[in-house]
């Protein structure tokens, strides 16, 4: 059985270097293809000689491995559609209008301007053809909302999806493209024809099951917070979640009770364990048995929407159970590590997905971590014990996410172990009861009061959650973390339980090294940050400059005070740039960095008469001027034009500095301007 985890863990290692190396390097797939069917032939022969000595051959192991990272490769490169001959763009062209048949696969959050929902490309241009796009609909109020397996006729020019316009920004092209989308399409829902409601695959049939469970929900009287919790809690869906009561859950640190995972699968095994046990006595009970579990467990996953968390969980528990019922003795690791190289295998761009980072490194931490700080004190009574037990398990999952949430949060909820030792405790009854409120809605024998009660249950839950969140100086934000951070503070973790187990001096000087490794990260990075800068950002309708000198940034802007203090743009630099304070002014006409200067020309279009030459013109505000006369005037080596200025504006400037040849920055296409 050692042998076996200690493989499987080198296995799943080098499956993941070969993903690893697919996404970040540009590997020619059909090269690493056939050297791979090579070393796999030459692997099954080696193995076919040496048979029973295969535990001194050592080249076996080096030969497996390499294999394994091959695959690893292939299995990412698999997944890119972008291979496919017939993929849409393979066929098609970004700069002309194109008819689209596409089937609607899965639902997104709106935004205050259009629906989105990503779709199946079925045909382009009357060919068939494949990949994904992400579709915006305009709302209104003759929008209409379209469902899962839903086939549309439209009609659109292809757009690529924004890259990041300001320093440190989330990149949500790159995270689509993980996804196998690389173009959006805008629409007005007077130009998207509906050609079919009917269901094809098993993701529409499943949301047409979420669909009906709502609507009876809706009709036995559940109202929209309490509905939108049950979404999230019981089928997986935080589409429709109040902005607020998200931000709560977050800020409080109980986001996680709101996406399915281990928690919630365990639970459910757990009642269909005991709904199940009468097949035990039937001949062929021991395999029937595991069969329908794992069946409906994978059941709830697709109607939960197969996001990471719940596919990992279900995953695992799909081996747990097998393992039962072949009256095996189940490891914890070995059980992970099984789920994490199945789903890898499958699907192999989740290594990049937070949700499944997460998902792992909070069970991992609670079955490494939670056993030591439970031997700390072992209460002698019952209602002293089981708080505590909660308290230790909360207390390790944190800490074996706190490093990688900081890395993509920049944030710590402080009082994280208040919520969760309250919320835990009463979250596997409201799961079970909220199952069979579900099921009673279902056979419309749902009573009055069973929806009064659960709704108080959870609202209940909203109100203590919202009480937790006010409390903002125990929540830490902008807490700058970068990646060689996490893996020195994982390194700290992982020789630290060493330390607890072996006592040795290896481990103990490891972890020393380790801590003095992640001080050492943390003055190079301040180091790294002290050279200043001069920044244009990119703001829709609003100018926003930033002067960076050592660690104090000075920001210029017209923003309003509220939307200036939840600007994205500034808190990103902030974090990033490891910024400690922060001051506002007013925007100038003139600024000058080093040695440059930098004239800004806004609506009143004041430019005559200056007595020095600027490097630089920065156009904001939609200014009424010749263009071609400012630059015979001033001779500036550079245009800049932020995004407060109109588009039709931006594309006669741009004309002009073509004609002139003179370098034309436009933020919103470019980004924002940097002077270092």
């Amino acid at each position: 059985m050692k042998l076996l985890n200690f493989t499987l863990i080198k296995l799943t290692i080098c499956l993941v270097v070969g993903i690893l190396l697919a996404h970040y390097l540009e590997l020619n797939f059909y090269v690493i293809l056939f050297v791979t069917i090579g070393l796999i032939t030459l692997l099954g022969l080696y193995y076919w000689s040496i048979k029973s000595k295969i535990n001194r051959q050592p080249f076996f192991g080096i030969l497996a491995c390499i294999c394994m990272v091959g695959i690893g490769v292939i299995a990412y490169n698999i997944q890119n559609e972008k291979l496919r001959p017939n993929h849409y763009t393979n066929i098609s062209s970004d700069e002309k209008e194109n008819t689209f048949i596409i089937q609607i696969r899965k639902r997104l959050k709106p935004d205050s301007y259009n629906n989105k929902y990503i779709g199946k490309i079925k045909a382009i241009n009357g060919k068939d053809a494949t990949g994904r796009l992400l579709i915006n609909i305009k709302r209104d109020s003759l929008s209409q909302h379209f469902k899962i397996d839903d086939v549309l006729f439209i009609s659109s020019t292809l757009k690529t999806v924004q890259k990041p316009l300001n320093p440190y920004q989330f990149n949500y092209n790159k995270y689509l493209e993980l996804n196998n989308v690389y173009h959006q399409v805008y629409l007005n829902s007077e130009n998207v024809f509906q050609l079919s409601d009917s269901k094809s695959t098993i993701y529409g049939y499943a949301d047409a099951l979420r669909t009906k469970i709502n609507t009876k929900l809706i009709e036995a009287g559940f109202k929209d917070d309490a509905l939108s919790i049950m979404n999230a809690l019981l089928l997986g869906q935080r589409q429709t979640i109040d902005k607020t009561i998200y931000s709560n859950y977050v800020n409080s640190g109980t986001i996680h009770i709101l996406a399915v995972s281990g928690l919630h699968v365990g639970i459910i095994l757990w009642i269909l364990n005991f709904f199940f046990r009468p097949l035990l006595y039937l001949k062929h009970g021991h395999v029937i048995r595991p069969i329908i579990l794992v069946s409906l467990l994978w059941i709830f996953a697709i109607i939960a929407g197969l996001s990471p968390s719940v596919t990992r969980a279900v995953t695992m528990f799909s081996v747990v159970s097998i393992a039962m019922h072949l009256k095996r003795r189940t490891n914890i690791y070995n059980t992970l590590v099984t789920s994490a190289f199945i789903i890898l295998l499958l699907q192999p761009t989740l290594l990049f997905a937070v949700g499944f980072q997460m998902s792992y490194l909070a069970v991992l931490s609670i079955v490494s971590i939670q056993p030591i700080i439970y031997s700390v004190w072992r209460p002698k009574y019952w209602i002293i014990n089981k708080p505590w037990e909660i308290l230790t398990v909360t207390l390790a999952a944190q800490a074996g996410i706190a490093p990688i949430s900081l890395y993509y949060f920049h944030q710590f909820p402080g009082l994280f172990f208040i919520s969760n030792l309250v919320v835990i405790p009463f979250l596997g009854l409201i799961l079970g009861i909220g199952i069979t409120i579900i099921a009673l809605a279902l056979l419309n024998i749902l009573p009055d009061f069973m929806v009064d009660i659960y709704s108080f249950i959870i609202d209940s839950l909203n109100q203590f959650i919202a009480w937790v969140a006010q409390f903002e100086n125990f929540l830490f934000r902008d807490i700058p973390f970068t990646l060689i951070q996490v893996l020195m503070a994982y390194l700290i973790i992982i020789t630290a339980i060493q330390v607890y187990k072996f006592r040795s001096f290896k481990w103990t000087a490891l972890c020393l090294l380790a801590i003095i490794g992640l001080q050492g990260v943390f003055f190079y990075n301040k180091l790294q940050t002290q050279h200043d800068a001069f920044v244009i950002f990119n703001r829709s309708r609003h100018t926003l400059i930033g002067l960076k000198e050592h660690r104090k940034l000075t920001v210029y802007h017209n923003l309003e005070d509220t939307k200036f203090n939840s600007d994205y743009a500034i808190k990103n630099y902030k974090v990033g740039e490891f910024i400690d304070d922060i001051e506002t002014d007013s925007l100038q006409t003139v600024y000058q960095y080093n040695d440059k200067i930098i004239l800004a020309i806004d609506s009143l279009a004041v430019y005559k008469n200056i007595s020095f030459q600027p490097h630089f013109i920065l156009l904001r505000n939609s200014p009424k001027l010749n263009l071609n006369r400012v630059i015979d005037s001033l001779k500036p080596k550079r245009i800049i034009t932020d995004a407060s200025n109109y588009k039709t504006y931006l594309k006669r400037w741009k004309e002009t500095c073509a004609h002139k040849k003179i370098p034309f920055h436009q933020t919103n296409e470019k980004g924002a301007f940097i002077l270092k």
